[in-house]
């Protein structure tokens, strides 16, 4: 059987709708997507360069500096190593010993010591709710399932920075207010996720119908 190529992101679809995730991995339909927004591209471009003139300098930007939870730690130091993990290309992957494989891309990385703290940058047009930071959960975890997976050491938590533009000065500078959520990462629920996906993958097609796929 030939083995799947899966992401993060692609395994949120599977907790939308397995069937429209089984019909796209399977390459019988694929899902219609909609406009994506260019902001949320444009803010991960020009945060990833923010971070990566700190980066340079050895030093934590501001709005990790001043939070007490990012006390003792640095950001990633291989520059290199880390535009491949940040590539949607490349990323961070795993394979597993039927030849399926699980990738995904980080925003950055910290280090305490040796270990590798993942940070995830996310850009919100509203205020943060109770559960806002908990959609992300999967995602974090999965991240860490790789890191491991390829040999690194990780804390049992992650950084999820959140920016939400807060107003607009009298010279037309945007000014965005920071949070960073600590959150903690269950890399056996990564893994669960991956053998499940396989596991559906290599099944029927679920028959449970959404909007999208209805009729398919």
């Amino acid at each position: 059987m030939t083995p799947f190529k899966l992401s993060s992101s692609s395994l949120s679809l599977m907790k939308e709708c397995p069937r429209c995730f089984w019909l796209t991995q399977h390459k019988e339909w694929k899902r219609p997507s909609g406009i994506f927004p260019s902001l949320p591209s444009g803010m991960d471009a020009i945060l990833k360069t923010h971070f990566n003139k700190f980066m340079a300098k050895g030093e934590l930007p501001p709005e990790l500096l001043k939070n007490g939870d990012c006390k003792n730690m640095k950001l990633f130091e291989d520059c290199e190593l880390l535009a491949i993990w940040r590539s949607n290309f490349k990323g961070i992957s795993y394979t597993d010993n039927n030849g399926n494989i699980l990738k995904g891309a980080v925003d950055n990385i910290l280090m305490k010591g040796k270990k590798l703290i993942v940070l995830d940058y996310k850009t919100r047009g509203y205020d943060l709710k109770d559960d806002t930071a908990q959609h992300y959960q999967d995602q974090l975890d999965i991240y860490n399932f790789l890191l491991r997976k390829n040999g690194y050491e990780t804390e049992d938590f992650a950084f999820l920075l959140f920016y939400v533009p807060k107003e607009v000065t009298d010279t037309g500078e945007v000014i965005f207010d920071t949070t960073l959520t600590k959150m903690k990462i269950d890399v056996d629920n990564a893994e669960k996720i991956f053998k499940n996906a396989i596991k559906l993958l290599n099944g029927n097609c679920p028959s449970k119908k959404c909007v999208w796929c209805e009729g398919r």
